[in-house]
């Protein structure tokens, strides 16, 4: 398990890149301390006494792809003061048991404090019941893939789970705010894009090439991922 809270500055929903832009809409009063924002749309957890939006993206894939080392990489490029300490469970097997969970502000929008939070899913067959228990309550998935050709088939089931998991949530996922990372670009032995493309991205997520390990890709999926889920809570 990993924890750790960020702090960047952000001022609208519609583009993290654009901190000039202002929003005109306000968010409804309400009486209750929490609500469920938009069933059908997202998990998101408003709570209204604090006003404060709590969303959560889940990092997915198998087991060693590079899930808790985007994580590590993203505490490590933000200011210090920013950042709190980062815990994680390692195992003989694979570097994360149960989850990294990484709470992450961005500031205020519509008078609402939005906090992000990172969660990441052990990549081992025999923990899916966690991963289904963590990825409940999703706003965006990323899908980090091994590029490596031995690991195709396990990739494929890794995202044939994925989509499985989330019609049982009652997701659409066509609709779902998705993003796709082909990691370990570095390595020699690996898939050309296209044949990643055809297998793991039938419904044309954003995606971009990653080596976790340097950071290269990392910001940019995180990026897209909560500018999906902000323009979601926005048609809320």
């Amino acid at each position: 398990m990993c924890f750790l809270t960020i702090a960047i500055k952000y001022q609208d929903t519609r583009d993290i890149n654009d901190p000039t832009s202002q929003g005109g809409k306000s968010w409804p009063e309400s009486g209750g301390a929490y609500e469920q924002a938009g069933e059908q749309l997202s998990m998101s957890l408003i709570n209204m006494a604090k006003r404060e939006i709590n969303c959560k993206i889940v990092y997915y894939g198998i087991g060693l792809c590079g899930k808790t080392t985007n994580l590590h990489y993203i505490h490590r490029v933000v200011d210090p003061k920013d950042v709190g300490d980062m815990v994680s469970i390692d195992t003989e097997t694979e570097r994360t048991l149960y989850f990294d969970l990484l709470p992450l502000e961005l500031g205020k929008v519509h008078g609402f404090q939005i906090r992000f939070q990172l969660y990441t899913v052990p990549g081992q067959v025999l923990y899916q019941q966690t991963r289904v228990s963590v990825l409940k309550g999703a706003d965006c998935v990323i899908f980090v893939a091994d590029s490596q050709v031995s690991k195709l088939q396990e990739n494929i089931e890794s995202w044939n789970e994925l989509q499985e998991q989330l019609r049982r949530m009652n997701k659409d996922v066509a609709e779902f705010p998705l993003v796709m990372q082909w990691n370990k670009r570095d390595l020699q032995d690996i898939l050309p894009i296209s044949v990643l493309e055809q297998y793991l991205n039938s419904y044309r997520k954003p995606s971009f090439e990653a080596v976790a390990v340097t950071g290269k890709g990392v910001i940019e999926c995180l990026r897209t991922g909560i500018n999906s889920t902000l323009r979601r809570l926005e048609r809320i």
